[in-house]
């Protein structure tokens, strides 16, 4: 029947009497169900969990006074449904610590939602039942639609992308359709959520079921929504080495994707991955950027990068490669020191691959994890190109906390020289290194290292340049209601933290003000899928949730390569 799951004893108390078997709103099995009223999300605080069950139920379980005579409520056609919507009977979850999840009401409180709309999420709980831990497409067989899903919607930013997007869904050949010296692809940035991340950090997840946590149960999710959403280029942070090794490279590959891979310097066992579709790329070169130096104390973090040169697979009047970076930067908001050197170090390696034989730079795109929020320091020298970081505090870099608690001043300079970067983010050596003639030796170069490093000392200044000229795929704000664009969403902050920069092309509408032509044509930015609020996500009970299998959001840009 309907519940065939209940025990016999409980389907013969009543047709007519529905309950929900789904762990947070079932019946008191042990204890009289007066004694266990409570408003939906609350426990008792006298119970101890877990409250132990009797064997014999029906000899043990009593009707509570208010229910009235026995023959009165079997003949009214009373449903334990409408009543949950306001009061319901508690078992804790098994899977439930005591000091663990919270009530749904503070959960909204916490995340700022009003409790105005609560009476709406409240009454579309109880019918969300629990199922075991099936795929996405399995769920899809079962049920036509989802429920609780996320909705994102993709944006067009002129009609050719939107005509070019259907032929594709259509099945069409770019390659017979498109213009000769046009290249349309798209980009995701994904951090698919570690693991050994995951169970290291528990007390972010606490509004999560604990089925929903299991990789068994998130894999799946997170391999479909890469088959949806059908990205050219992934680039994915957080892939926990012995996971890609066991089954995400073999399941990429299965889709069309070859797949390059860094794992991180430490202990931690995850790292960033760059897949690309092998029928519209070919690899050029592929270069793992180590942010952990053993002589430099700074440089004591584990973090890593990837710089993937590609060319793409069609037939045009000059063969212009795509340069793709991917990273994730350290997440300690008082460490902004750090992180500007990393950020520093990958940008060297960006301009020593970019480069192209006029001296101009390949298109680039830098996706990633920066773990750092739109407007702060980092991100505004990351767009802008450069910074002035004198007397800026150093918990302030990133502007992951409202009130830093790191208050140190960055020294100037943040590295120091011997890890051969200079302020302008590029190689020292290899720079001179071009300028030297290939017939001259190292010693009588020696006189002349030693003039620039006095040149460089007397210019020495606390201002960071770059040299690529980068805009943001997203806006980070909802045009019409200024509300903040979220990527990542978990029990304790709801953020964004993961970009896609990308350098514009001259005639790119979507670009920001002050994005230059500095390259060999430039990339122009087509469509975007569209982010969500925090609003958003929490109807859904935040990140992960059933059908979105990580903490963060995957970003999703769709350019044309345009040649100069």
């Amino acid at each position: 029947g309907r519940h065939s799951m209940l025990p016999r004893h409980v389907q013969r108390l009543g047709r007519d009497w529905i309950t929900h078997w789904n762990g947070s709103q079932i019946l008191a099995l042990n204890s009289p169900v007066s004694s266990c009223m409570r408003w939906a999300g609350h426990y008792p605080p006298w119970a101890s969990f877990p409250l132990p069950i009797s064997v014999d139920f029906s000899a043990n379980w009593r009707f509570p006074p208010f229910f009235g005579p026995w023959r009165q409520f079997q003949t009214s056609n009373w449903q334990l449904d409408n009543y949950t919507q306001s009061c319901c009977f508690h078992l804790p979850n098994p899977s439930m610590k005591s000091e663990g999840e919270e009530p749904l009401t503070k959960k909204r409180r916490l995340s700022g939602q009003d409790d105005a709309s609560s009476p709406e999420q409240e009454t579309n709980l109880p019918n969300q039942k629990e199922v075991s831990c099936l795929s996405v497409a399995q769920n899809e067989e079962k049920s036509g639609s989802k429920k609780g899903t996320i909705k994102r919607h993709w944006e067009y930013y002129c009609q050719q992308s939107k005509t070019m997007k259907i032929a594709k869904n259509k099945g069409s050949d770019q390659s017979s359709t498109g213009s000769e010296t046009t290249f349309d692809f798209t980009v995701m940035s994904y951090n698919i959520l570690s693991q050994n991340l995951l169970e290291d950090n528990s007390h972010l997840y606490k509004h999560c079921r604990q089925r929903l946590l299991f990789w068994t149960y998130r894999f799946p999710n997170i391999l479909q929504e890469i088959k949806e959403l059908d990205a050219d280029v992934l680039c994915l942070q957080e892939v926990q080495e012995d996971h890609y090794r066991a089954e995400i490279k073999s399941s990429l590959e299965s889709l069309g994707y070859h797949c390059e891979y860094k794992m991180r310097t430490g202990r931690k066992p995850d790292g960033c991955a760059i897949c690309f579709k092998t029928s519209k790329f070919s690899l050029i070169s592929s270069t793992p950027v180590e942010f952990f130096r053993r002589d430099i104390p700074l440089l004591d973090r584990d973090n890593v990068g990837l710089v993937l040169l590609l060319q793409p697979r069609f037939h045009c009047k000059a063969s212009t490669a795509i340069c793709i970076a991917n990273t994730h930067l350290l997440y300690n908001p008082r460490r902004g020191d750090i992180k500007l050197t990393q950020l520093a170090m990958l940008l060297a390696e960006i301009a020593s691959v970019a480069p192209q034989k006029d001296g101009s730079f390949c298109p680039i795109i830098i996706c990633g994890d920066f773990n750092s929020v739109p407007g702060s320091p980092l991100y505004r020298f990351i767009k802008e190109g450069k910074l002035n970081y004198e007397g800026l505090a150093i918990g302030k870099v990133s502007g992951q906390e409202q009130f830093p608690r790191g208050q140190r001043i960055l020294s100037i300079p943040i590295w120091p020289k011997k890890l051969g970067i200079s302020q302008n983010c590029v190689y020292e050596i290899k720079q001179q290194q071009k300028e030297e003639n290939a017939g001259k030796k190292l010693e009588a170069a020696k006189p002349d290292n030693t003039q620039e490093i006095v040149i460089a000392s007397e210019k020495l200044s606390s201002k960071l340049r770059h040299h690529f000229k980068l805009s943001s795929v997203y806006s980070h704000y909802f045009a019409e209601t200024g509300i903040p664009e979220v990527t990542t969403c978990h029990s304790r902050s709801a953020v964004t933290v993961d970009y896609i920069f990308y350098s514009a092309a001259n005639d790119d509408t979507a670009a920001q003000p002050g994005a230059e032509d500095s390259f060999c044509g430039g990339l122009k930015l087509l469509g975007r899928l569209a982010l969500v609020t925090e609003k958003d996500l929490w109807t859904v009970n935040g990140l992960p949730n059933e059908n979105n299998s990580s903490d963060h959001l995957p970003l999703l840009a769709e350019f044309r390569l345009i040649e100069r």
